[in-house]
């Protein structure tokens, strides 16, 4: 009878462990939590964070989650450091957190999978901050993990987020920093088009990663491979999912200018500026001065020069502000002071275009600002 007892005791542990994951509640919380995530409903998601942990205080997704909150704070503005080091606290309480579970379970392929998440993350946070040796140790103790955690459930799409990112971005990113080549010879190499092929099965597949994966797509076709077309796609369809994400609707904005479309790119830019001004989370001035910025650039492709130049003034007033603490102008600057002497030029004020070309040529050169504004110099824009 004992040996029953104890043969039945087993075998429920064993099937609470294999159908955790396909728990009913602990699923509803986890993708409630990341659609208000990426929704930027920070409170809300802490929210629900917390109720996770509090109903499966041995898991680690909660606290796994609840540093993704802090993720997303940082990609909303990533010049200020305010997060890092509450970041780096909250994924480091992760790793420990699963190395408790895995000294008493080796195979624990929940632990596995959210250590090397959490390893992944620390290691974006370094190579955001150009600390490329942290960012290419951390990827180096994260790669095992994931493949580690798929060797003991090869049927979980999201595991293939890791493989993906790994793939493509391992051969990708030395292409175009070749400084960083260095750090790579101890690593497996990448596969470009197996890491995009890894990313598209984990965006249509994958229970919990599916939306970081499209969201990887939209930036690599973006910045990698210039399929501004493909980008769109992943752009599009994160903006109709989240259209009050501010990354996902700049992107989508952006591509519209890659493609030539500067009237739909300055209807999303528009929508862009009224969130801002209605204070939507993550809609900053940074942002602002961005959407202005396109809004007048369409004005003036339209010869609406009154209006171009209204919006233009507004991005040079947002640029003095947003660049204060940088080491050099910035394009938004530089550009939006050269088309305010152009439009001046255009109208026929003389005097007060010549002081903007020369406020150009005290900026650093960027593109041809210099050329362009020492031609206007001597010969007034018609």
């Amino acid at each position: 009878m004992k040996k029953i007892i104890k043969l039945v005791v087993i075998i429920l542990v064993v099937i609470s462990q294999l159908s955790f994951a396909q728990d009913s509640t602990f699923d509803s919380l986890v993708t409630k939590g990341i659609k208000e995530i990426y929704n930027i409903q920070f409170e809300k998601a802490k929210e629900t964070f917390d109720l996770l942990q509090k109903k499966y205080p041995e898991h680690p997704a909660g606290k796994f989650f609840s540093a993704m909150i802090i993720w997303w704070k940082i990609t909303l503005d990533t010049d200020s450091k305010t997060f890092d080091e509450t970041f780096v606290d909250s994924l480091q309480n992760v790793i420990d957190f699963c190395d408790n579970i895995l000294e008493k379970k080796p195979s624990n392929v929940d632990a596995i999978f959210f250590k090397g998440g959490a390893l992944g993350f620390r290691g974006r946070l370094y190579a955001l901050r150009k600390a490329w040796l942290k960012a290419a140790l951390d990827g180096k103790d994260a790669l095992p993990l994931v493949l580690q955690a798929h060797k003991i459930d090869p049927t979980n799409e999201d595991v293939k987020l890791g493989f993906g990112i790994y793939n493509y971005y391992a051969e990708a990113i030395p292409e175009k920093y070749p400084f960083i080549k260095p750090f790579m010879i101890f690593f497996p190499n990448g596969n470009k088009a197996k890491g995009i092929e890894q990313l598209k099965i984990t965006a249509e597949k994958a229970k919990y990663a599916n939306i970081e994966a499209r969201f990887f797509l939209l930036t690599l076709f973006y910045q990698f491979e210039q399929d501004y077309d493909e980008s769109l796609k992943y752009a599009q369809s994160l903006h109709k999912d989240f259209p009050n994400n501010p990354i996902f609707e700049k992107y989508y904005g952006r591509l519209f200018v890659k493609k030539g479309n500067y009237n739909k790119a300055a209807a999303i830019f528009s929508d862009i500026n009224n969130k801002c001004i209605a204070n939507f989370t993550g809609y900053n001035d940074k942002l602002k001065r961005e959407a202005v910025y396109y809004i007048g650039n369409n004005f003036y492709m339209n010869g609406k020069l009154d209006s171009a130049k209204k919006y233009f003034s507004e991005c040079e007033t947002l640029s003095k502000k947003v660049d204060k603490n940088l080491d050099e102008e910035s394009g938004f600057l530089i550009n939006s002071t050269l088309y305010i002497g152009m439009i001046y030029d255009r109208l026929g004020f003389r005097h007060e275009a010549v002081k903007k070309y020369k406020k150009v040529l005290s900026y650093r050169k960027y593109g041809n600002s210099h050329k362009k504004a020492n031609r206007y110099l001597k010969k007034p824009l018609r």
